[in-house]
Protein backbone atom coordinates (compact mmCIF):
# COMPACT_ATOMS: atom_id res chain seq x y z
CA UNK A 1 0.00 0.00 0.00
CA UNK A 2 2.41 2.67 -1.24
CA UNK A 3 -0.05 5.57 -0.96
CA UNK A 4 -0.88 4.50 2.57
CA UNK A 5 2.81 4.11 3.47
CA UNK A 6 3.59 7.56 2.05
CA UNK A 7 0.82 9.12 4.12
CA UNK A 8 1.90 7.14 7.19
CA UNK A 9 5.37 8.67 6.84
CA UNK A 10 3.77 12.11 6.51
CA UNK A 11 1.68 11.45 9.62
CA UNK A 12 4.82 10.47 11.54
CA UNK A 13 6.61 13.64 10.42
CA UNK A 14 3.70 15.80 11.59
CA UNK A 15 3.57 14.04 14.92
CA UNK A 16 7.26 14.82 15.46
CA UNK A 17 7.33 18.39 14.12
CA UNK A 18 3.72 19.64 13.90
CA UNK A 19 1.10 20.60 16.45
CA UNK A 20 0.08 17.90 18.91
CA UNK A 21 -3.49 18.22 17.60
CA UNK A 22 -2.41 16.24 14.53
CA UNK A 23 -2.31 13.12 16.72
CA UNK A 24 -6.10 13.27 16.66
CA UNK A 25 -6.27 13.18 12.87
CA UNK A 26 -3.65 10.51 12.13
CA UNK A 27 -5.98 7.50 11.99
CA UNK A 28 -8.55 9.41 9.90
CA UNK A 29 -5.87 10.31 7.36
CA UNK A 30 -4.84 6.67 7.06
CA UNK A 31 -8.45 5.48 6.75
CA UNK A 32 -9.07 8.18 4.14
CA UNK A 33 -6.06 7.10 2.09
CA UNK A 34 -7.31 3.51 2.20
CA UNK A 35 -10.76 4.70 1.11
CA UNK A 36 -9.18 6.42 -1.89
CA UNK A 37 -7.22 3.29 -2.87
CA UNK A 38 -10.30 1.07 -2.72
CA UNK A 39 -12.32 3.51 -4.82
CA UNK A 40 -9.51 3.67 -7.38
CA UNK A 41 -9.58 -0.12 -7.65
CA UNK A 42 -13.35 -0.10 -8.08
CA UNK A 43 -13.37 2.59 -10.76
CA UNK A 44 -10.63 0.90 -12.81
CA UNK A 45 -11.51 -2.76 -12.12
CA UNK A 46 -12.27 -3.44 -15.82
CA UNK A 47 -9.67 -1.14 -17.36
CA UNK A 48 -6.26 -2.04 -18.79
CA UNK A 49 -4.71 -0.11 -15.88
CA UNK A 50 -6.53 -1.35 -12.79
CA UNK A 51 -4.90 0.72 -10.06
CA UNK A 52 -2.24 -1.88 -9.11
CA UNK A 53 -0.48 -1.53 -5.76
CA UNK A 54 2.92 -1.22 -7.45
CA UNK A 55 1.97 2.10 -9.09
CA UNK A 56 0.35 3.77 -6.08
CA UNK A 57 3.32 5.95 -5.20
CA UNK A 58 2.55 9.56 -4.38
CA UNK A 59 5.89 10.87 -3.23
CA UNK A 60 9.41 10.73 -4.64
CA UNK A 61 10.73 7.16 -4.72
CA UNK A 62 14.34 6.41 -5.67
CA UNK A 63 14.45 9.78 -7.43
CA UNK A 64 11.75 8.79 -9.92
CA UNK A 65 8.31 10.32 -10.26
CA UNK A 66 5.77 10.00 -13.02
CA UNK A 67 3.06 12.47 -13.95
CA UNK A 68 0.81 10.39 -16.19
CA UNK A 69 -2.95 10.46 -16.63
CA UNK A 70 -3.25 7.54 -14.18
CA UNK A 71 -1.10 9.32 -11.61
CA UNK A 72 -3.42 12.33 -11.82
CA UNK A 73 -6.33 10.15 -10.71
CA UNK A 74 -4.34 8.54 -7.88
CA UNK A 75 -3.46 11.97 -6.47
CA UNK A 76 -7.01 13.27 -6.80
CA UNK A 77 -8.80 10.27 -5.29
CA UNK A 78 -6.28 10.00 -2.43
CA UNK A 79 -6.67 13.67 -1.48
CA UNK A 80 -10.44 13.32 -1.79
CA UNK A 81 -10.48 10.21 0.40
CA UNK A 82 -8.55 11.92 3.18
CA UNK A 83 -10.71 15.06 3.05
CA UNK A 84 -13.92 12.99 2.95
CA UNK A 85 -13.00 10.93 6.01
CA UNK A 86 -11.84 13.93 8.03
CA UNK A 87 -15.06 15.78 7.18
CA UNK A 88 -17.23 12.79 8.10
CA UNK A 89 -15.45 12.29 11.41
CA UNK A 90 -15.72 15.99 12.20
CA UNK A 91 -19.49 16.05 11.62
CA UNK A 92 -19.92 12.89 13.72
CA UNK A 93 -18.24 14.61 16.66
CA UNK A 94 -15.11 12.45 16.67
CA UNK A 95 -12.88 15.51 17.14
CA UNK A 96 -13.31 17.74 20.20
CA UNK A 97 -12.30 20.87 18.29
CA UNK A 98 -14.63 20.37 15.36
CA UNK A 99 -18.32 19.93 14.61
CA UNK A 100 -21.03 20.83 12.11
CA UNK A 101 -20.67 23.83 9.85
CA UNK A 102 -23.24 26.18 11.41
CA UNK A 103 -21.97 29.36 9.74
CA UNK A 104 -25.19 29.89 7.74
CA UNK A 105 -27.81 28.65 10.19
CA UNK A 106 -30.87 30.92 10.20
CA UNK A 107 -30.00 32.61 6.90
CA UNK A 108 -32.46 32.53 4.01
CA UNK A 109 -31.28 30.09 1.39
CA UNK A 110 -34.02 30.48 -1.20
CA UNK A 111 -37.76 30.67 -1.64
CA UNK A 112 -39.44 28.66 1.13
CA UNK A 113 -36.29 27.46 2.88
CA UNK A 114 -33.63 28.56 5.34
CA UNK A 115 -30.27 27.14 6.36
CA UNK A 116 -30.35 24.87 9.41
CA UNK A 117 -29.46 21.37 10.52
CA UNK A 118 -25.91 20.04 10.53
CA UNK A 119 -23.96 20.81 7.35
CA UNK A 120 -20.84 18.71 6.86
CA UNK A 121 -17.77 20.79 7.72
CA UNK A 122 -15.86 20.52 4.45
CA UNK A 123 -13.73 23.57 5.26
CA UNK A 124 -12.19 21.66 8.16
CA UNK A 125 -11.67 18.49 6.11
CA UNK A 126 -10.12 20.49 3.28
CA UNK A 127 -7.70 22.33 5.58
CA UNK A 128 -6.36 19.24 7.38
CA UNK A 129 -6.26 17.13 4.21
CA UNK A 130 -4.20 19.79 2.48
CA UNK A 131 -1.72 19.93 5.35
CA UNK A 132 -1.18 16.16 5.30
CA UNK A 133 -1.42 15.19 1.63
CA UNK A 134 0.27 18.21 0.06
CA UNK A 135 3.21 17.75 2.44
CA UNK A 136 4.22 14.73 0.31
CA UNK A 137 5.34 17.18 -2.37
CA UNK A 138 8.58 18.90 -1.43
CA UNK A 139 9.74 19.73 -4.97
CA UNK A 140 9.24 22.92 -6.96
CA UNK A 141 9.32 21.56 -10.49
CA UNK A 142 6.49 20.97 -12.94
CA UNK A 143 5.77 17.48 -11.59
CA UNK A 144 5.26 18.79 -8.07
CA UNK A 145 3.01 21.56 -9.41
CA UNK A 146 0.93 19.04 -11.39
CA UNK A 147 0.59 16.73 -8.39
CA UNK A 148 -0.49 19.58 -6.11
CA UNK A 149 -3.00 20.72 -8.74
CA UNK A 150 -4.51 17.22 -8.92
CA UNK A 151 -4.65 17.01 -5.12
CA UNK A 152 -6.68 20.22 -5.16
CA UNK A 153 -8.95 18.88 -7.94
CA UNK A 154 -9.67 15.88 -5.72
CA UNK A 155 -10.65 18.10 -2.80
CA UNK A 156 -12.85 20.24 -5.04
CA UNK A 157 -14.62 17.06 -6.18
CA UNK A 158 -15.86 16.61 -2.61
CA UNK A 159 -17.47 20.05 -2.73
CA UNK A 160 -18.84 19.60 -6.25
CA UNK A 161 -20.69 16.40 -5.34
CA UNK A 162 -22.26 17.63 -2.08
CA UNK A 163 -26.04 17.70 -1.99
CA UNK A 164 -28.61 19.82 -0.24
CA UNK A 165 -30.83 17.88 2.18
CA UNK A 166 -34.02 19.45 3.52
CA UNK A 167 -36.60 18.82 6.22
CA UNK A 168 -40.20 20.08 6.06
CA UNK A 169 -41.88 22.12 8.81
CA UNK A 170 -45.47 23.28 9.02
CA UNK A 171 -48.94 22.41 10.30
CA UNK A 172 -50.05 18.85 9.43
CA UNK A 173 -47.05 18.30 7.18
CA UNK A 174 -47.82 21.30 4.98
CA UNK A 175 -44.11 21.95 4.42
CA UNK A 176 -44.65 25.70 4.48
CA UNK A 177 -40.99 26.15 5.34
CA UNK A 178 -37.94 23.92 4.97
CA UNK A 179 -34.64 23.87 6.81
CA UNK A 180 -31.76 22.63 4.66
CA UNK A 181 -28.15 21.69 5.09
CA UNK A 182 -25.29 20.48 2.89
CA UNK A 183 -24.30 16.82 3.10
CA UNK A 184 -21.46 14.79 1.63
CA UNK A 185 -22.45 12.55 -1.25
CA UNK A 186 -21.50 8.87 -1.10
CA UNK A 187 -17.81 8.40 -1.87
CA UNK A 188 -18.78 6.28 -4.89
CA UNK A 189 -20.29 9.45 -6.39
CA UNK A 190 -17.00 11.26 -5.77
CA UNK A 191 -15.09 8.42 -7.47
CA UNK A 192 -17.40 8.48 -10.50
CA UNK A 193 -17.07 12.27 -10.74
CA UNK A 194 -13.26 12.03 -10.73
CA UNK A 195 -13.36 9.15 -13.23
CA UNK A 196 -15.21 11.51 -15.59
CA UNK A 197 -12.53 14.14 -14.99
CA UNK A 198 -9.88 11.49 -15.70
CA UNK A 199 -11.52 10.73 -19.07
CA UNK A 200 -11.12 14.40 -20.02
CA UNK A 201 -7.74 15.00 -18.36
CA UNK A 202 -5.51 17.49 -20.17
CA UNK A 203 -1.88 17.01 -21.07
CA UNK A 204 0.36 20.01 -20.38
CA UNK A 205 3.02 20.78 -22.94
CA UNK A 206 5.99 22.19 -21.10
CA UNK A 207 9.68 22.53 -21.79
CA UNK A 208 11.01 19.60 -19.79
CA UNK A 209 14.58 20.91 -19.46
CA UNK A 210 13.84 23.98 -17.32
CA UNK A 211 11.13 21.98 -15.60
CA UNK A 212 13.78 19.66 -14.22
CA UNK A 213 16.23 22.39 -13.37
CA UNK A 214 14.78 22.99 -9.94
CA UNK A 215 13.34 25.97 -8.12
CA UNK A 216 14.47 28.82 -10.42
CA UNK A 217 12.57 32.04 -11.01
CA UNK A 218 12.24 31.24 -14.73
CA UNK A 219 10.91 27.78 -13.91
CA UNK A 220 8.32 29.09 -11.46
CA UNK A 221 7.24 31.70 -14.01
CA UNK A 222 6.86 29.12 -16.78
CA UNK A 223 4.78 26.86 -14.53
CA UNK A 224 2.53 29.73 -13.41
CA UNK A 225 1.99 30.80 -17.03
CA UNK A 226 1.05 27.26 -18.12
CA UNK A 227 -1.40 26.78 -15.25
CA UNK A 228 -3.17 30.09 -15.87
CA UNK A 229 -5.55 28.59 -18.43
CA UNK A 230 -6.31 25.38 -16.51
CA UNK A 231 -9.41 25.17 -14.32
CA UNK A 232 -8.69 24.02 -10.76
CA UNK A 233 -11.30 21.26 -11.10
CA UNK A 234 -9.60 19.57 -14.08
CA UNK A 235 -7.07 16.73 -13.90
CA UNK A 236 -3.79 17.34 -15.71
CA UNK A 237 -0.69 15.32 -16.59
CA UNK A 238 2.71 15.74 -18.23
CA UNK A 239 3.65 12.36 -19.67
CA UNK A 240 1.97 9.87 -21.97
CA UNK A 241 0.92 6.62 -20.29
CA UNK A 242 2.94 3.44 -20.92
CA UNK A 243 1.38 0.50 -22.76
CA UNK A 244 -0.76 -1.15 -20.09
CA UNK A 245 -1.37 -4.18 -22.31
CA UNK A 246 2.22 -5.32 -21.89
CA UNK A 247 3.94 -6.54 -18.74
CA UNK A 248 6.68 -4.16 -17.58
CA UNK A 249 8.35 -5.10 -14.30
CA UNK A 250 10.38 -1.89 -14.04
CA UNK A 251 7.17 0.16 -14.09
CA UNK A 252 5.24 -2.30 -11.92
CA UNK A 253 2.80 -3.14 -14.73
CA UNK A 254 1.47 -6.70 -15.04
CA UNK A 255 -0.18 -6.35 -18.46
CA UNK A 256 -3.62 -7.79 -19.22
CA UNK A 257 -2.68 -11.41 -19.95
CA UNK A 258 -4.46 -13.58 -17.36
CA UNK A 259 -6.90 -10.82 -16.37
CA UNK A 260 -10.54 -11.76 -15.90
CA UNK A 261 -13.16 -10.05 -18.07
CA UNK A 262 -16.97 -10.09 -18.12
CA UNK A 263 -19.35 -11.31 -20.81
CA UNK A 264 -23.02 -11.86 -21.41
CA UNK A 265 -24.92 -10.86 -18.29
CA UNK A 266 -27.40 -8.12 -19.23
CA UNK A 267 -27.59 -6.94 -15.63
CA UNK A 268 -24.04 -5.62 -15.95
CA UNK A 269 -23.26 -2.15 -17.24
CA UNK A 270 -22.29 -1.70 -20.88
CA UNK A 271 -18.78 -0.76 -19.73
CA UNK A 272 -18.44 -4.08 -17.87
CA UNK A 273 -19.86 -6.09 -20.79
CA UNK A 274 -17.24 -4.60 -23.10
CA UNK A 275 -14.35 -5.46 -20.77
CA UNK A 276 -13.27 -8.51 -22.80
CA UNK A 277 -12.88 -6.37 -25.89
CA UNK A 278 -10.97 -3.75 -23.93
CA UNK A 279 -8.66 -6.02 -21.93
CA UNK A 280 -8.16 -8.87 -24.39
CA UNK A 281 -8.90 -8.06 -28.03
CA UNK A 282 -7.50 -4.52 -27.95
CA UNK A 283 -4.30 -5.95 -26.48
CA UNK A 284 -3.94 -8.64 -29.15
CA UNK A 285 -5.11 -11.43 -26.84
CA UNK A 286 -7.92 -13.96 -27.10
CA UNK A 287 -10.64 -14.81 -24.57
CA UNK A 288 -10.63 -18.24 -22.98
CA UNK A 289 -13.51 -19.71 -21.03
CA UNK A 290 -12.97 -21.63 -17.80
CA UNK A 291 -15.32 -23.45 -15.44
CA UNK A 292 -14.31 -22.76 -11.86
CA UNK A 293 -15.66 -23.65 -8.44
CA UNK A 294 -16.74 -20.72 -6.28
CA UNK A 295 -17.39 -21.15 -2.56
CA UNK A 296 -19.82 -18.68 -0.96
CA UNK A 297 -22.04 -18.36 2.09
CA UNK A 298 -25.61 -19.57 1.63
CA UNK A 299 -28.72 -20.66 3.55
CA UNK A 300 -27.99 -18.10 6.25
CA UNK A 301 -30.22 -18.19 9.34
CA UNK A 302 -30.58 -15.82 12.25
CA UNK A 303 -30.25 -17.45 15.68
CA UNK A 304 -31.55 -15.79 18.86
CA UNK A 305 -29.61 -13.99 20.13
CA UNK A 306 -27.69 -12.66 18.16
CA UNK A 307 -25.76 -14.59 15.55
CA UNK A 308 -26.15 -15.43 11.89
CA UNK A 309 -25.01 -18.89 10.80
CA UNK A 310 -24.43 -19.78 7.16
CA UNK A 311 -23.55 -22.87 5.20
CA UNK A 312 -20.74 -22.94 2.66
CA UNK A 313 -22.05 -23.72 -0.81
CA UNK A 314 -19.98 -24.63 -3.84
CA UNK A 315 -21.12 -23.50 -7.26
CA UNK A 316 -19.51 -24.07 -10.67
CA UNK A 317 -19.50 -20.85 -12.72
CA UNK A 318 -18.11 -19.79 -16.09
CA UNK A 319 -15.39 -17.17 -16.07
CA UNK A 320 -13.50 -15.51 -18.93
CA UNK A 321 -9.82 -14.63 -19.09
CA UNK A 322 -7.39 -12.96 -21.48
CA UNK A 323 -4.83 -15.35 -22.99
CA UNK A 324 -2.25 -15.31 -25.74
CA UNK A 325 -3.28 -16.50 -29.17
CA UNK A 326 -2.48 -20.15 -29.92
CA UNK A 327 0.00 -19.36 -32.71
CA UNK A 328 1.97 -16.95 -30.51
CA UNK A 329 2.16 -19.49 -27.68
CA UNK A 330 3.42 -22.23 -30.03
CA UNK A 331 6.07 -19.90 -31.47
CA UNK A 332 7.19 -18.96 -27.97
CA UNK A 333 7.43 -22.64 -26.96
CA UNK A 334 9.51 -23.39 -30.08
CA UNK A 335 11.83 -20.49 -29.25
CA UNK A 336 12.26 -21.82 -25.71
CA UNK A 337 13.07 -25.32 -27.01
CA UNK A 338 15.65 -23.96 -29.48
CA UNK A 339 17.20 -21.88 -26.70
CA UNK A 340 17.46 -24.92 -24.39
CA UNK A 341 18.92 -27.05 -27.23
CA UNK A 342 21.69 -24.49 -27.85
CA UNK A 343 22.55 -24.51 -24.14
CA UNK A 344 22.98 -28.31 -24.00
Amino acid sequence: MLVLLSLCRTVSNFLMTGPKAFLTYASSVQVGAQRGIQECKHQFAWEKWNCPESTLQLSTHNGLRSATKETSFVHAISAAGVMYTLTKNCSMGDFVNCGCDDSRIGQTGGKGWIWGGCSDNVAFGEKISKQFVDALEDGHDSRAAVNLHNNEAGRLAIKATMRRVCKCHGVSGSCSIQTCWMQLAGFRDVGSYLKMKYAHAKKLEMDKKPARAGNTADNRGAIAHTFRSIARTELIYLEDSPDHCVKNQSLGLQGTEGRECLKGNKSRSQWERKSCRRLCYECGLRVVQKRVEVVSSCNCKFHWCCTVKCEQCTQVVTKYYCARKEGERKQQNKARRRHRARQQ
